[in-house]
Parts: C-alpha cells; sequence; structure tokens
C-alpha cells in the first residue's frame, strides 16, 4: 500500500472502535480527538508521514492534527514548506519498499537510492533536504548493462556493452566501506568522442544504502566538460575521478579500475571528503527507460 492508504485504514479501524464518532473530524471536540488518540496510541508513531506528498499532507493528515504529538506536527509541516528546513528528529524511517516488480537488478543499491536517483533526474525537489523522505518516485526501468564483478573491469568491456546508450547511471560502491558514488549521463557513451557537452548530467555520492540524509548530489558546473569519452576510460564525468569515475590517469592502471581519483573540477561540488585515489568492490551502469506499467 501507499503510505497515504495504511494512515486512512488506521483511521477507519479507529473510527470502528468508536462507534459514536462520525468521519468528519471537522464535527470533534476536544474529547472526541482525546478518544481518538487514545485508540490509535500505538498505531500513529508507525505511519511514515514524512513519505507523503504535500497534497495527501494537507488533506489527509491536517484535519487530524490534533492526534498528533504537537512537535512532530510542527516539524512535519516545517518540512513541506521549506526545503532547508533541519528536522528535529533523527530517525526518521525511509519510504517503505514497496513490491516492485523489474525496476532493477542491483548488487549495490535499492530502491530508496533509485528513486532519489529518479527525482534527480526529473528535477523534483533536488534541493530539499526532505526528498530522500517522500514516498519513492519509480517512473523509470534501470536495465543493466555492465556490472564489474560479472563482466569485467577493463575499459574495453565497458564501451562493449554501454557505447551508443543513452541515458545512463554508473554506481560504484567504494571499497571498504558502504559509501557509493557515481554520475548520470543524458547522452551515449563512445570510444573517440572526447569533451561532450550537456547541461543535465550530474555526479552524487551516499553513504550508505541506509544513510541516505547526507547524500550529496553535483551538478555540471561546465556544460562544456561535462562528459569526456576515451577508449581507455569508463564512465569519465568532467575531471573529478568520479568525474573519470572509472579512469586512472596513469598509465599502468588504465587497463584495469583498480584506482580511481575523486576531485573536484567542471562540476559545482566535491562528492567525496579525500581527494585521493581509492578502490572500488563493484561497479555498474544502468541505461533508464520509462517505467511502463501493466
Amino acid at each position: 500500500m501507499k503510505e497515504v492508504e495504511i494512515w486512512e485504514h488506521v483511521l477507519q479501524w479507529g473510527l470502528a472502535q468508536n462507534s459514536t464518532l462520525i468521519a468528519d473530524s471537522g464535527t470533534w471536540t476536544d474529547d472526541d480527538f482525546k478518544t481518538m488518540e487514545n485508540t490509535l496510541n500505538n498505531c500513529i508513531p508507525l505511519i511514515r508521514f514524512y513519505s507523503l506528498s504535500s497534497k495527501e499532507f494537507l488533506h489527509k493528515v491536517s484535519p487530524y492534527k490534533n492526534l498528533l504529538n504537537r512537535q512532530l506536527y510542527k516539524d512535519l509541516l516545517n518540512s513541506y514548506m521549506d526545503p532547508d528546513h533541519e528536522s528535529n528528529y533523527d530517525n526518521i524511517s525511509l519510504p517503505r519498499n514497496i513490491k516492485t516488480d523489474m525496476i532493477i537488478d542491483s548488487n549495490i543499491i535499492n530502491l530508496n537510492i533509485v528513486s532519489i536517483i529518479s527525482r534527480w533526474i526529473d528535477k523534483l525537489d533536488s534541493n530539499s533536504k526532505f526528498s530522500y523522505l517522500r514516498e519513492l518516485y519509480l517512473p523509470y526501468k534501470f536495465n543493466l548493462l555492465l556490472r564489474g564483478s560479472r563482466d569485467g573491469f577493463t575499459p574495453s568491456k565497458f564501451h562493449e556493452l554501454c557505447d551508443d546508450k543513452n541515458n545512463t547511471v554508473s554506481f560504484l560502491k567504494i571499497k571498504g566501506t558502504e559509501e557509493i558514488v557515481g554520475g548520470y549521463n543524458p547522452l551515449i557513451w563512445n570510444s573517440v568522442g572526447g569533451w561532450v557537452q550537456t547541461q543535465y548530467s550530474f555526479i552524487f555520492s551516499f553513504k550508505s544504502m541506509s544513510n541516505l540524509k547526507n547524500s550529496i548530489l553535483s551538478n555540471v558546473e561546465d556544460v562544456h566538460k561535462a562528459i569526456n569519452c576515451h577508449k581507455n576510460m569508463g564512465p569519465c564525468f568532467g575531471d573529478l575521478k568520479v568525474g573519470s569515475i572509472l579512469a586512472d590517469s596513469s598509465n599502468s592502471s588504465r587497463l584495469n579500475f583498480n584506482m580511481i581519483y575523486c576531485r573536484k573540477k567542471y562540476y559545482e561540488k566535491s562528492i567525496r571528503d579525500s581527494k585521493g585515489k581509492f578502490l572500488i568492490e563493484d561497479y555498474e551502469v544502468f541505461q533508464i527507460t520509462k517505467n511502463v506499467k501493466s
């Protein structure tokens, strides 16, 4: 179910326990709200209110605000009205991983990250500190093109499997950590193109699949050096060595993606604290297509 449907069913159950109450909360007295609050005392903390849309919050939660802790309701209201608001709550549950068929086959990421990347691609809530908490947004199917641990880590394999494919997202799992970095390329990859211009590419990082609060989105700053295509490189975003996501500047390592840089250049933000080389456990490249529902 969607979160708003769970909330609606909880309310219906509460009404069924209190036959004297009618559905229109606008007619309730303070005593009626207190009665309903006592009935739903064990249920309300389990509702993921932050996952609702602003429209759902306005029409489905606001009429029952007296059932919620006053500070919680204020924090919720601020989260919908101010994208820069800092929540007073540290342990807010992520959106439920609803069952969805054939969205993605990944060893690196989950549907929460897929939802965030999809929002960034469609420019939805990109500046909101609460976008990662909103209901899962899954308009795309992520089709696996390459998995390093399955297909190999050489630039030649990357170009064999990923060239001439547009709208691709690359994910890297950094060795020895839970950190995930990557980038989105709306154009195609090729072996000889050099610098490619686009204003729609971006790079990103996540501390882990469970720690999405501090995710970083970095949009391209120099559109003339957004993407770099080269036969000895994997997907290269600018010159950020996640930037050159799977490229090493030393000739001795170019045949294998065993050493990777992450430096700020051509994109607006640094996506890692460390600027040195790092190793990866695995990486995956997906082509995204519109998810056609049956």
